[in-house]
């Protein structure tokens, strides 16, 4: 199966990769994706701190994917104090 992630501001995977697909298994979770990620560019920024994003919607690292899945990694935020 192939997903589609869009790579969100203050994470580096590589000369600027803001888009790209990935493949995997059947059955692959957001684990196995983020894995994948690690093994393609080792040298990710902050990619353990990722958060995956489908929908609108926080996804758990346990969820199963499926094909043609859109995801976006973004970087936690975090607020500020009044």
């Amino acid at each position: 199966m192939t997903v589609f992630i869009r790579v969100g501001a203050g994470l580096v995977l590589g000369s600027g990769v803001t888009r790209l697909s990935v493949t995997l298994t059947d059955g692959a979770t957001v684990a196995d994706l983020l894995e994948s990620l690690h093994d393609q560019y080792p040298t990710a920024s902050r990619l353990e701190k990722a958060v995956m994003v489908s929908n609108g919607e926080h996804v758990s690292r346990s969820a199963p994917l499926s094909d043609g899945q859109e995801l976006a990694l973004l970087l936690p935020i975090s607020g500020g104090s009044n």
